[in-house]
């Protein structure tokens, strides 16, 4: 699913079909479709149904990369169901429906696609409870030329975007379908298990095997759902107004591993600030895990995931800062589309921008003006659009850079009182769902009294560096380089780097 553009007008006027059948056919159930219509990756998600909860139970042996268990979905009914789709790609060895026996078959064009034809057609408006049993080794298993389970010496991760579940746990893969999730991993004694939300317990139900429980109980999307398998040092405490803190690093970090503790023990400071820019902070748990087995970060919902490379150069709190911004913006608010990344990226980039003002280390408008007269115009860094970068550029430096420098734009049109309004009132209206980049222009006209469809439109939609920048035609110059601009520039380009496919 992660480059399924290759279907996708083919998809996407199936599910138009489909529809219109529908309409003309009132009894007669129909197949939910494939996907949601994601231009980007048209078989993510799937139609028929609305996932609730996921409860994901597994045993996973690091010695053999060997996952098996059972994810039991409670979910919606969405019109009247004769089969509908589950995005999955491991060996599945049994599906139950309702408690009666489904079948199922691999979509024959589409790797990662399962088709589940229930003993009997569901009607529309009813709870459904699917449990599907299934074992097999992820690093093995390749989808569209990828695998995003990444096996490491002692464990695994499961950390990716825009998809990850398909290689642990069938799921409507879109962020628009979020559920709350109860995930329970067995594994040998010498490693740890780790995922969202609150630890709940540990057990040991045979001997030289522990299990852990992790419950995360507001609204979460799937690629926002990750395990990690490992050797780690794992610090438990809670955050000054009481959350959960729970933290983890892999020793095989090396020398890196003061600096990742140095910054990711600071995220409940980090979180307290961005309260105060984003409003009250959306989830029940906070932490961080630092391992060497990926080279990106990701912003797990409530527990972040970081490459340990962040931290080679000493202590790094500028990519704590934005990990932990996609917190309200991406986790609480997700994306209605992934060409909205925007929403996710330039939000969490220009949170960077306020924590160095916080921390002394520069302003909002002298980085953003910084960045600006860093690119000339005939970079090819002005041709991606942030507002529909394109699959294949979705994690661009531009959807981050650019992007931060389109908020900085609306500030200092918009004046401060309204944008930091703007910012709150978006994720208060919207949190616990998903939004659309033009729902967020409708806002900023809404709490500014002000058109602004020309300012988006050039720094979003338009391609070629704008002839006024980021904080107005008045003259701004910047007293040199802003001391957290290197730091920033160094992990956007990483982000964007590790992404790139």
């Amino acid at each position: 699913m992660r480059l399924r553009t290759h279907a996708g007008l083919g998809a996407i006027a199936t599910g138009i079909a489909s529809v219109l059948l529908a309409s003309t056919a009132t009894a007669a159930p129909a197949p939910g479709s494939s996907g949601v219509g994601d231009p980007y990756y048209p078989y993510a998600g799937n139609g028929g149904y609305d996932v609730a909860h996921y409860d994901i139970r597994l045993t996973y042996q690091p010695a053999t990369d060997l996952l098996s268990g059972t994810t039991t979905i409670l979910a919606t009914t969405t019109q009247d169901l004769s089969s509908f789709d589950l995005d999955f790609g491991l060996h599945v060895n049994s599906i139950r429906v309702d408690n009666l026996p489904a079948t199922f078959h691999v979509d024959p064009k589409e790797s990662g696609e399962l088709v589940v034809t229930p003993a009997r057609p569901l009607e529309k408006g009813r709870m459904i409870t699917v449990v599907v049993n299934y074992a097999d080794t992820p690093s093995k298993v390749v989808i569209d030329g990828y695998t995003a389970w990444k096996k490491t010496a002692d464990g695994a991760l499961a950390v990716d975007e825009p998809q990850s579940s398909q290689w642990w746990f069938p799921a409507s893969d879109h962020p628009t379908d979020k559920a709350t999730y109860d995930v329970s991993v067995e594994v040998p004694d010498s490693v740890a298990a780790l995922s969202n939300g609150t630890l709940v317990r540990r057990t040991q139900q045979r001997a030289g095997w522990t299990r852990w429980y992790w419950r995360s109980t507001r609204p979460q999307a799937t690629y926002l759902a990750t395990l990690e398998v490992g050797k780690f040092e794992i610090n438990q405490s809670a955050t000054p107004d009481g959350k959960p803190f729970i933290t983890a690093y892999d020793p095989a970090i090396g020398d890196s591993l003061d600096a990742a503790k140095a910054s990711v023990e600071r995220t409940p400071e980090i979180d307290e600030f961005l309260a105060t820019q984003f409003g009250p902070y959306p989830f029940e748990a906070q932490g961080g895990v630092v391992s060497p087995g990926l080279s990106f970060a990701l912003e797990a919902q409530t527990r972040p995931v970081y490459s340990g490379k962040f931290f080679r150069a000493g202590s790094n709190t500028s990519v704590v800062a934005h990990e932990n911004a996609h917190q309200w913006f991406g986790d609480a608010v997700s994306l209605g589309r992934w060409s909205d990344i925007w929403l996710n990226e330039g939000f969490a980039s220009y949170a960077e921008y306020l924590w160095a003002e916080h921390e002394g280390e520069g302003t909002p408008a002298e980085l953003a003006q910084y960045v600006y007269d860093s690119y000339p115009a005939d970079n090819a860094f002005w041709q991606v659009l942030p507002g529909d970068p394109g699959a294949a550029k979705q994690f661009d430096d531009a959807v981050y850079d650019r992007g931060a420098m389109a908020l900085q734009a609306l500030r200092t049109t918009v004046g401060d009182a309204a944008f930091f309004t703007i910012l709150k009132t978006w994720v208060a209206e919207h949190k616990g769902g998903s939004a659309r980049i033009e729902q967020f222009i409708a806002l900023a006209e809404r709490v500014s009294g002000r058109s602004l469809h020309e300012l988006f439109t050039t720094w979003l939609f338009t391609k070629g560096k704008p002839a006024v920048g980021p904080n107005g035609a008045a003259p701004f110059r910047t007293q040199g380089q802003p001391k957290a601009y290197a730091k920033i520039k160094s992990t956007h380009e990483s982000l964007a780097q590790a992404r790139q496919y």
